[in-house]
């Protein structure tokens, strides 16, 4: 029986949270994430701090507040954002980020790296540009990219660089895979074979015309989403994209009620907001939630 691993306790305050994630001590083999909405994740991993599309501004459209202020992030190591929407690149907020953690340096997509270093004041060698033959190695992480189809596949005519990508974490033999914003695409199942990630964190919320005409790009249904993962086999799934929004949301319940009916073997999660989830690799039982 698939395992759906359901993390317990209810969210910390905004500076319990922020003291958590900057002193927490890592053990071996081991990553720490905090879910904080939508495709927000804070992820500690081989010495560094990572955050991706992490959303702060507070907008009426959102159903859920944010967790933290952005000028609470004074121990960011790494920043990305997947493409240029408020919910993954949140552009209002990035400078005040940037002056809180001011070591931290920002992960983009390469097509728009120049754009916001000129629309942020962010300094260009703090802004770092990724593509899908372009990495990025900080430390002892590499962030390298794929192509994401929200709802297609674009690419800049002249320089063949995308602006949304999903991004491929790695570090102390962890492979993580973020997709941002996609739909499935031909080819895209080749990409994650040769991955092989650990752990895949994959958007639900689906689309339909009402949507798409009102501006709203779409990505994976959950069914979707649960048929790369039973294909892919990572050592864990997890849903994404799929609660802050309420013309836009989708019940991760579903996508483990799938999971769990048509690939039982496949271990998935669902995050809890805000909680601390350690999750350990062994060799013996692969990924598991400490």
């Amino acid at each position: 029986m698939a395992r759906n691993l359901q993390a317990a306790r209810t969210s910390p305050t905004a500076e319990a949270l922020r003291r958590q994630i900057r002193n927490f001590t890592l053990p071996s083999r081991t990553v720490a994430l905090w879910w904080l909405g939508q495709s927000g994740f804070v992820i500690k991993l081989a010495g560094k701090i990572i955050y991706v599309d992490v959303f702060f501004t507070v907008i009426p459209e959102r159903a859920v507040p944010p967790l933290l202020k952005a000028d609470q992030v004074d121990h960011a190591d790494i920043v990305c954002g997947t493409h240029d929407h408020l919910d993954h690149i949140d552009r209002p907020s990035w400078p005040a980020l940037a002056k809180a953690s001011p070591s931290a340096l920002f992960v983009v997509p390469e097509l728009l790296r120049r754009g916001l270093v000129r629309d942020l004041g962010i300094s260009t060698n703090r802004m770092i540009g990724v593509d899908v033959k372009k990495a990025a190695r900080i430390g002892s992480i590499t962030i390298s990219a794929i192509p994401a189809a929200h709802e297609f596949i674009d690419r800049d005519g002249k320089t063949g660089f995308h602006p949304y990508l999903g991004y491929v974490i790695k570090g102390d033999g962890w492979t993580i895979y973020h997709a941002g914003d996609t739909c499935l695409y031909e080819g895209m199942q080749d990409y994650l074979r040769r991955i092989k990630p650990d752990l895949m964190l994959l958007p639900i919320n689906g689309r339909d015309a009402r949507r798409l005409k009102s501006g709203c790009i779409g990505n994976m249904t959950y069914q979707e989403a649960v048929d790369l993962a039973g294909t892919i086999g990572p050592g864990l799934v997890a849903p994404i994209h799929f609660d802050m929004f309420q013309f836009n949301a989708q019940n991760p319940g579903d996508f483990m009620e799938y999971l769990n009916a048509k690939y039982p073997a496949q271990k998935g999660i669902v995050f809890k907001r805000g909680k601390l989830t350690l999750l350990d690799k062994s060799e013996r039982n692969g990924v598991e939630v400490v």
